[in-house]
Order: structure tokens, then C-alpha cells, then sequence
């Protein structure tokens, strides 16, 4: 339990960097209001005498409080911690690395950067129980009750808190929120599902037994036995099926190779995996 608060804080931290890279070097200095917490504190700025680190911190504090009532307070407890991080990483930024025109030149290339950087910081923090705070709370809270697919909820809140770029910004800077905001949603949705995804193995052999034993006390991983009957001679095989990580699966096919049985194999993808399905935490 003390190692997985460990991993959870490293990879809270590790991906808030990552977020607050996005942010500062890609959104701020483009000028690109993406429907974030981060973008309506730079609408905010252009009309408030706060620098953009503390109306964030300001306006997570409220946010913080909705997560903890609406979520729960693993969820609330996490999301603190990446709702001082994001300001701090910010505030050293400003610091060390004054920036105020884009480091690409191009606000395409800014918001494609943004976008896919920021994505993969927030789908490391979901995939944990974590949000970088802000908008993605209400995406939480939104995803929790309404079920849809986080990406997908944090689209929809997105797209409301993108209209505020029209009171301090043009058209066409909304037009590029809109879209920013859209494909931050199916980018974070894509890295989520990459997080999830597990090999089905399905294993036909003579030396059924062997590999068994192998997958279950050595790889800790649960098997299941099915009987079937070949089409071709009628004969009745054993059939073991498997769920791994692919990192799993290509250590139980090395092992297959090293011990030379003969094995028919067939692998495909899973999306999710819903319940216990290793046998390591069921005892």
C-alpha cells in the first residue's frame, strides 16, 4: 500500500509536469483559449490584475470543493495536490523561462503540441484517480453521473467554458478553442483506452498443464480451461485462456518459444477489463 502511494505521488508529479509544460510554452504564449481552467484565467487576466498562477489557484480552491462533496475524498485528496502543482510549475516558469511569443510561430503547431502534451498528462492522472484540478473536476463529476467517457465529458464542459473567449478575443480565436477543446477530449479518451488495454491469449498445447502452471505461479496471472474438439480429426484439446499486459504477454510468449512446445496461439486486444483479474490480489 506504502509502494502505491509512492508510484501515485511520482506519477501525480511527473504528469503535471508534463500539463505545465503544455501550458506555458505552448497555450499562454499562443494566445489559444482551449476550454480549460487555464484559459479562462487568460481570458480572466486580460480584465483582473492577477497574474495567471493565482487566478488559477483561485479559482481550483472552488473547484477542489466540488470534487471532494461530488467525487469522494481519494479523488479530492489527489487533485489537491496536482491543484498546488500546477500554479507552482507555472510560477517557476514565469520565473526561470519569460516567455511571451510563441515558441513555434504558428498557432497550429501550438495547439497540436498543446494538445496532445496536455492529453497525455491528464490520462496518466485519470488512469490513477487524479485530475490536474479545474475543469477537469467538473469533467469527473459530469463523467461519474452521466457515464460518458471522460474525454467526452470534458468536451462538453469545455466547449461551455471556450464561449468565454469571445468577450476578450475575436472569432476565429473561438473557433480554434472550439477545436482545440474537441480534440483534447478524443486525444485524453485515446491515451485512457492505450492505459487500459490488455492481450486476450488463448493457448492450445499438449503440455496444457505445464503452461499453466508457469502462467499462474510464476506470472500470477489467472487461467481459464476450456475444453474443445477439433474440427479437422474430432480430437478433444485443452484450451487455456489468459488475460496479460502486453509486456506479460511477451514474456509468456518467450517463454513458449524457449521451451519449444508445440502451441497454437491466438492473441487479440482487449479494450477494458472490468473486476479482479489477477490472482496475486485475490488471495
Amino acid at each position: 500500500m506504502h509502494q502505491n502511494k509512492i508510484r501515485d505521488v511520482f506519477l501525480i508529479t511527473v504528469a503535471m509536469f508534463v500539463i505545465s509544460v503544455s501550458i506555458y510554452f505552448f497555450l499562454i504564449p499562443s494566445g489559444i483559449i482551449v476550454g480549460s481552467i487555464s484559459g479562462l484565467a487568460m481570458v480572466l487576466n486580460r480584465v483582473v490584475p492577477l497574474s495567471i498562477s493565482m487566478i488559477t489557484l483561485i479559482l481550483n480552491v472552488g473547484l477542489l470543493i466540488l470534487g471532494f462533496i461530488f467525487v469522494g475524498k481519494e479523488f479530492a485528496s489527489k487533485s489537491i495536490y496536482t491543484s498546488i502543482l500546477l500554479p507552482v510549475f507555472l510560477a517557476v516558469f514565469e520565473f526561470l523561462f519569460p516567455v511571451s511569443t510563441s515558441l513555434t510561430g504558428n498557432s497550429v503547431y501550438d495547439l497540436i503540441s498543446y494538445t496532445l502534451i496536455i492529453a497525455f498528462g491528464q490520462a496518466i492522472l485519470f488512469n490513477i484517480n487524479a485530475s490536474s484540478g479545474g475543469l477537469d473536476i467538473v469533467g469527473k463529476i459530469v463523467s461519474k453521473y452521466s457515464h460518458m467517457e471522460i474525454g467526452k465529458a470534458l468536451t462538453l464542459c469545455g466547449f461551455i467554458t471556450s464561449m468565454s473567449s469571445i468577450l476578450v478575443y475575436d472569432v476565429g480565436t473561438l473557433i480554434v478553442s472550439l477545436i482545440g477543446t474537441y480534440a483534447n477530449g478524443i486525444a485524453i479518451d485515446y491515451f485512457i483506452g492505450g492505459f487500459h488495454k490488455k492481450k486476450k491469449i488463448c493457448i492450445l498445447s499438449d503440455e496444457y498443464k505445464t503452461i499453466q502452471d508457469f502462467i499462474m505461479h510464476k506470472m500470477q496471472r489467472g487461467v481459464t480451461i476450456y475444453k474443445a474438439t477439433g474440427g479437422y480429426l474430432n480430437e478433444e484439446r485443452t484450451e487455456l485462456v489468459t488475460i496479460m499486459t502486453t509486456s506479460e504477454y511477451k514474456k509468456l510468449l518467450d517463454y513458449l518459444h524457449r521451451a519449444n512446445f508445440q502451441a497454437f496461439v491466438t492473441v487479440s486486444t482487449v479494450n477494458e477489463v472490468i473486476g479482479t483479474w489477477n490472482i496475486h490480489k485475490r488471495r
